[in-house]
């Protein structure tokens, strides 16, 4: 707890210790990227860094938080949340409170102080300041929620409050994973499997490699793309016959892949582009999903690179640098796959690399990235991360 920041800070603030420290890590997906608002199968990994929080209850029910990343202090009572978000970055947090307060009572609020471990941007750190948050609240409420019910309250807050359209991806990658585990999860049912580390498995450590560029989803194309999706899934059930109803609920995991095949050409070719990644990235979760069970990390990770090409063409987020980032990562030795972090169009890379390759990999990739963008210097940024438990209840 010494160690932390956000706890120095409490401490320096409020001239007392914290009552508690709430944790939420960040996730990588490498596989099954952009599908889970489709109701797809993905891959996750917890990793060891993440967003803390040093806290202590307020009777009063005001919430007064501080960020050592953004600037202004929020400052609500949880009992009088704003309908409309404010537009900076508490309305994670107002958003929080708003949805757990239309199913439980909520009388304390919260005073403390919230730090993320890494720069922001592609591992999803706004999903890890609500559940981290959320998760303190509840606690200081005497609200024991279920791991699907935080999964769920979390999306709905970023989904109808924060204003980004999100599946559950990052959500439950960063509840339900566990250390040394993938998580397999089909997104339509929630059903989900924990495939621990084959002894056949080679070593392996995560590699994030930050652009240097920050983003916002809300404002970017990623709400767009989503549209794309139901536009192509609503266009090929009128096509081929479907049944369906209303625009809001269609989605291309209810289309089978052969009427896809069959009518894709009926598709405008964004539309068509945006389904091919769907189904591509399906099977791509599907087949990562045995070569993981089987410790196959070289097969694992060509379907990475797959995934990462995907994301370019076919479901074309990711702006020129990051787009450069995964050139470079893909002629790299020692780097078994790589892809964006997340929606692509700002962020980070991920990469499962060689632990042996590490030092080389990290002067590599960046001497290539910043030769071609030298105003990013000071701003790139290259971790090495391993896998972790997801949040504990």
């Amino acid at each position: 707890m010494n160690d932390l920041r956000c706890t120095a800070a409490f401490r320096e603030k409020y001239n007392r210790e914290p009552d508690g420290i709430a944790f939420c890590p960040y996730r990588i997906c490498p596989l099954g990227a952009h599908v889970d608002h489709q109701y797809g199968k993905i891959n996750g990994l917890a990793i060891n860094y993440g967003i803390h929080m040093a806290y202590s209850v307020k009777k009063n029910g005001v919430v007064e938080l501080s960020s050592l990343n953004f600037p202004k202090r929020a400052q609500f009572h949880v009992r009088s949340v704003p309908d409309e978000k404010v537009g900076d970055w508490a309305d994670h947090l107002r958003g929080a409170t708003k949805v757990l307060s239309e199913k439980y009572e909520l009388r304390y609020g919260l005073c403390g102080v919230i730090e993320g471990s890494l720069p922001i941007g592609g591992l999803s750190s706004s999903a890890a300041v609500i559940i981290a948050f959320m998760t303190a609240l509840c606690k200081l409420n005497g609200i024991q929620l279920s791991e699907m019910e935080l999964v769920m309250m979390s999306k709905k807050a970023e989904n109808e409050y924060v204003g980004v359209s999100c599946g559950k991806l990052d959500q439950s990658c960063e509840v339900f994973c566990r250390k040394d585990s993938l998580l397999y999860m089909d997104t339509k049912d929630d059903s989900y499997e924990l495939i621990p580390v084959n002894p056949a498995m080679k070593p392996y450590s995560i590699a994030i490699f930050f652009s240097g560029l920050e983003r916002s989803l809300a404002s970017s194309k990623y709400n767009m793309r989503q549209d794309e999706c139901k536009a192509a899934a609503y266009a090929l059930m009128a096509h081929s016959g479907m049944d369906y109803g209303k625009f809001l609920d269609a989605r291309l995991r209810d289309v089978p892949v052969e009427v896809f095949e069959e009518y894709k050409d009926c598709l405008p070719a964004a539309w068509r582009k945006r389904a091919e990644h769907y189904y591509s990235e399906t099977a791509r979760a599907e087949a990562g999903a045995k070569a993981w069970r089987k410790g196959d990390l070289d097969a694992y990770g060509a379907l990475i690179f797959e995934s990462g090409y995907s994301s370019v063409h076919n479901y074309e987020s990711g702006c020129d640098e990051l787009i450069t980032l995964y050139g470079i990562m893909t002629e790299t030795e020692g780097i078994y796959g790589g892809r964006f972090s997340g929606a692509g169009f700002k962020g980070c890379c991920m990469a499962l690399i060689d632990p042996d390759y590490a030092e080389g990999i990290e002067r590599q990739v960046g001497e290539k990235y910043l030769k071609k963008y030298p105003g990013l210097e000071g701003k790139y940024s290259f971790h090495i991360c391993k896998s972790a438990d997801g949040v504990i209840l």
